[in-house]
């Protein structure tokens, strides 16, 4: 499952929620599973294909994409400090599983 949208991050970050999954109350919320910098380009998006899937591919990314509740998704902004544009990539997670990935990923 590739990640091929780019939605603004306002129009995709969720509140935490809490659901029920097998009687047993199991929280899920948004976390910054990767982030890296593109310099400053005509079009940063094409520069940022090669990162993206590259980390896509990757066994963190991996582990992501199968452990996401929904398909992870990206949003960029003008880094002003370096001249770059920086790239996160944002995944829906249960709690349990963020703990796991932070542990073994970062």
């Amino acid at each position: 499952m590739t990640i091929t949208a780019a939605p603004t991050e306002q129009s995709h970050w969720k509140p935490r929620e809490v659901k029920i999954i097998n009687e047993q109350p199991v929280a899920f919320s948004d976390l910054v599973v990767h982030s890296f910098s593109v310099a400053e380009l005509e079009d940063p998006v094409i520069h940022a294909a090669g990162p993206l899937a590259d980390w896509e591919h990757s066994e963190a990314g991996a582990w992501v994409m199968a452990h996401a509740v929904e398909t992870p998704w990206w949003s960029r902004y003008l880094d002003v400090s370096c001249y770059s544009y920086r790239f996160n990539i944002v995944a829906r997670l249960s709690e349990s599983d963020q703990t796991f990935f932070k542990l073994k990923y970062t």
